[in-house]
């Protein structure tokens, strides 16, 4: 019998509802993800009925248009300068707040576009389980990675033309990266097998 942690799938949406329902009811429904049944071969697959639910289709143009002609009009000129001179006063308002609690703080820097970048790509490596303690189990939110790659992948194609040499070279390399250990992550879990969830418990 090897030490090699086993990878456990998960749903984030999952983790979202028990936080939502800390109950007896949702409290025992949680119980086999941690007992003896984990000891399988594979991964453990858990099942939420917002998994199952259907995903939504691409929207074609004429959708699109319904889509923009049930959207308020947009902000004027006029209105998003005074928006943003008064939400970069508020922001600041809130770090000299901070800096005068923590004298030591230096100034946060501006938010550049490596800095969505390194977001979603620590997100993505969250989702396929980095940082998992030593010896414990880890647990992959395998769709949710997906999502966060597939979000890479939007921001790639839609910022193409438009970014330095330097965050072309960052966002593809990330992209890269990020595929490959998706690649790897779900060969292995095809190879392990995914162990099926746990029936659902009657409501009463």
């Amino acid at each position: 019998m090897t030490d090699t942690p086993k990878f456990e799938v998960i749903d984030r949406r999952k983790i979202k509802k028990e936080e939502e329902q800390d109950s007896p009811a949702s409290q025992s429904a949680a119980e086999p993800a941690s007992g003896p049944e984990i000891k399988s071969a594979g991964p453990q697959l858990v099942e939420t009925e917002s998994a199952r639910a259907p995903e939504a289709e691409p929207l074609d143009e004429a959708s699109e248009n319904d889509l923009v002609g049930e959207m308020p009009p947009p902000p004027t000129a006029e209105e998003k300068s005074e928006q943003a001179t008064a939400y970069e006063s508020s922001a600041q308002r809130v770090e000299d707040l901070l800096r005068a609690q923590n004298p030591t703080m230096g100034a946060q820097p501006p938010i550049k576009f490596e800095h969505l970048v390194q977001q979603l790509y620590l997100s993505a490596l969250m989702q396929m389980g980095a940082a998992t303690p030593e010896g414990q189990r880890p647990r992959v939110d395998i769709i949710g990675a997906r999502q966060s790659i597939d979000l890479l992948g939007v921001l790639e194609e839609k910022t193409r033309g438009n970014l330095s040499p330097v965050e072309t070279r960052m966002l593809d390399t990330v992209l890269f990266e990020l595929r490959m250990t998706f690649l790897e992550l779900t060969k292995m879990i095809s190879l392990q097998g995914v162990q099926a969830p746990p029936p659902k418990p009657e409501k009463h």
